[in-house]
C-alpha cells in the first residue's frame, strides 16, 4: 500500500500541473457575466434562494432609500435568541426547549416540554454494540469524519431508512438529535485511547441530564461539572443550534433534501460541509492564533503591544500569514453579532469560576483593537466585530474539551437547525435546487 501510495502521489503531482493549467478561469469573467462568487454580491449580500420560517438574521435596516449597518439580531422561529436565552434564567438548561421551538415552529407548553425530553432521553442510545463495532473499530483524529461514518452506518439498523415522508423524516431527525452527543464523545475516546494510548472510558447517558450536563458526563472520566459549566455549554448550544437557511452547512442541508435523498445521508452531506475550517473548523483557528499571540505578547493588558501584533498578522508577517484576525469579522453580521453578545456575559462567568481572568483580559482587548485595526488596513464594504467563534473556543478550552471535539460540539447543536430546515423544504419545496453554471470552455477540433 505504501508503494502504491507513493507512486500516486508522484503521478498527481506532474498531473496537477494539467489541471491547473485547463481548470483556471480568468477572475475578470465573473465580474463581466455577474456571477456572484459564494452566492454573495461585492457588498456581502445573499443571492435569494429561498424563503423560511425557522429563522432570521438582521444586520441592516433601511433609512430613508439606504441600507445602514446596524447590531445584529438572530430570532428563532419569531423570537429574539437573548430573549429566549434571558427567560430560561440563570439556572435553567434550554437546549430542548429551544429545539422544540426549532423543530415544530412554536414554544411547548411544560407538558410538551416533558414529553420532548423524555423522548430525547429515550432515544439517546445507540444500537446494540454499535459503539464497539463502528466508533471503536477505526477511530480517527478527525471526530467530524468518524460521526460521519457513523451517521450512514445508522441508516443500516433503520428499516424506514428510504422513507422521505414528512412523519419518518422528523422521527430520524429527533433520534440523530439525541445520538450526536454519543456519537461525538466516543469517537474522541476511542481515537484518545487507540491512537493517544490514554485511558478509555465509555459512560452511559443520564435519561434524567440535559444534553449539555450529558455532554460533560460523557467528556469526563469522573462524571463530574459544576452548574455554571453546564449552563455555559447549554446557552453555548442554543447560540450555535441554528443561523439561517444560507449558510454553508444548512444550504447543503436543503439541496440535498430537495433531491429525494434520506435524512442520513442528507445530516452526512451537512457534516461534511460543516467541516470545513471556513465554516465550523473556525473556532479551533482562533484557538491556534490565541496561543501565537500569547507567545508574542508579554502584558495582556498592554494595548500598544498588543495593537502592534495585530497589525503584524494583518499585514501577513505573523501568525499565518493570511493577514485574518480570526473569530473577527463575519459574512452577514457588521456592527455586531448577537450571540458573540449574549454568550460575553457567560464567557465572563466561567472565567472567573476557572480563575482564567488574565486569559480574558487578552481576548477582551483583542475584540476592542482589532475591529479597529482592520477598518485603517484593508478597504471593506461593512464593519467587522467579534463573532460567536472568537469566544467558543475559549470557554471549550475552559471546560476541558480536548480541540478535536469543538467542530463536533458544533455539529451536536447545529443537526437541530438542519432538522428544521429538512422538515421544511420536505413540506414547501417540490423541486430540486440546481442553480446555473455558465460555461467559459473553448470549444476544440
Amino acid at each position: 500500500m505504501a508503494e502504491l501510495i507513493e507512486m500516486m502521489n508522484d503521478y498527481v503531482k506532474q498531473e496537477e500541473v494539467v489541471c491547473r493549467k485547463n481548470d483556471s478561469i480568468d477572475q475578470r469573467l465573473y465580474d463581466e457575466y455577474g456571477v456572484n462568487r459564494g452566492l454573495r454580491d461585492e457588498k456581502g449580500n445573499g443571492v435569494l434562494t429561498g424563503l423560511t420560517r425557522v429563522s432570521k438574521i438582521v444586520s441592516t435596516r433601511i433609512e430613508g432609500n439606504k441600507k445602514v449597518p446596524c447590531d445584529g439580531e438572530l430570532w428563532y422561529r419569531g423570537y429574539r435568541v437573548e430573549k429566549l436565552i434571558n427567560d430560561l434564567g440563570p439556572e435553567k438548561l434550554g437546549f430542548e426547549k429551544i429545539a422544540y421551538l426549532l423543530l415544530m415552529g412554536e414554544l411547548p407548553t411544560e407538558k410538551e416540554e416533558a414529553r420532548f425530553k423524555e423522548v430525547i432521553a429515550k432515544c439517546r442510545t445507540l444500537p446494540t454494540n454499535f459503539t464497539r463495532d463502528v466508533i471503536m473499530k477505526a477511530p480517527s483524529e478527525d471526530i467530524m469524519n468518524s460521526m460521519t461514518r457513523s451517521i450512514l452506518t445508522l441508516a443500516s439498523y433503520d428499516r424506514n431508512a428510504k422513507d422521505v415522508s414528512v412523519s419518518n423524516s422528523l422521527r430520524q431527525c429527533i433520534q440523530l438529535i439525541s445520538e450526536f452527543p454519543l456519537m461525538a464523545v466516543y469517537g474522541y475516546n476511542a481515537y484518545n485511547h487507540y491512537e493517544n494510548n490514554e485511558s478509555m472510558y465509555i459512560h452511559n447517558p443520564d435519561p434524567s441530564l440535559s444534553t449539555a450536563e450529558n455532554l460533560l458526563r460523557l467528556m469526563r472520566p469522573n462524571k463530574k461539572y459544576t452548574p455554571v459549566e453546564a449552563k455555559v455549554l447549554d446557552t453555548a448550544l442554543i447560540l450555535h443550534m441554528e443561523h439561517g437557511g444560507g449558510n454553508n452547512s444548512t444550504f447543503t442541508t436543503r439541496v440535498v433534501t430537495s433531491s429525494g435523498s434520506d435524512t442520513y445521508s442528507t445530516m452526512a452531506a451537512a457534516m461534511s460541509s460543516l467541516k470545513g475550517p471556513k465554516h465550523g473548523g473556525a473556532n479551533i483557528k482562533v484557538m491556534e492564533m490565541m496561543e501565537n499571540i500569547r507567545e508574542n505578547v508579554k502584558d495582556y493588558s498592554d494595548k500598544d503591544e498588543i495593537a502592534a501584533y495585530l497589525s503584524r498578522i494583518i499585514d501577513k508577517q505573523a501568525f499565518d500569514r493570511k493577514g485574518l484576525i480570526y473569530g473577527i469579522g463575519h459574512a452577514v453580521y457588521s456592527l455586531s453579532d448577537p450571540r458573540e453578545r449574549v454568550f460575553k456575559h457567560y464567557v465572563q462567568q466561567l472565567a472567573k469560576e476557572k480563575g482564567r481572568e488574565e486569559d480574558l483580559r487578552l481576548y477582551e482587548n483583542i475584540e476592542e483593537l482589532a475591529p479597529k485595526l482592520i477598518a485603517e488596513k484593508r478597504h471593506i464594504f461593512k464593519g467587522v466585530s467579534p463573532n460567536v467563534d472568537f469566544y467558543s473556543g475559549f470557554v471549550y478550552d475552559m471546560l476541558g474539551i480536548p480541540q478535536e471535539l469543538y467542530t463536533a460540539i458544533f455539529a451536536v447543536a447545529r443537526i437541530v437547525g438542519w432538522s428544521a430546515h429538512r422538515i421544511e423544504e420536505l413540506i414547501c419545496a417540490d423541486k430540486i435546487i440546481r442553480p446555473a453554471y455558465m460555461s467559459v470552455m473553448e470549444k476544440r477540433e
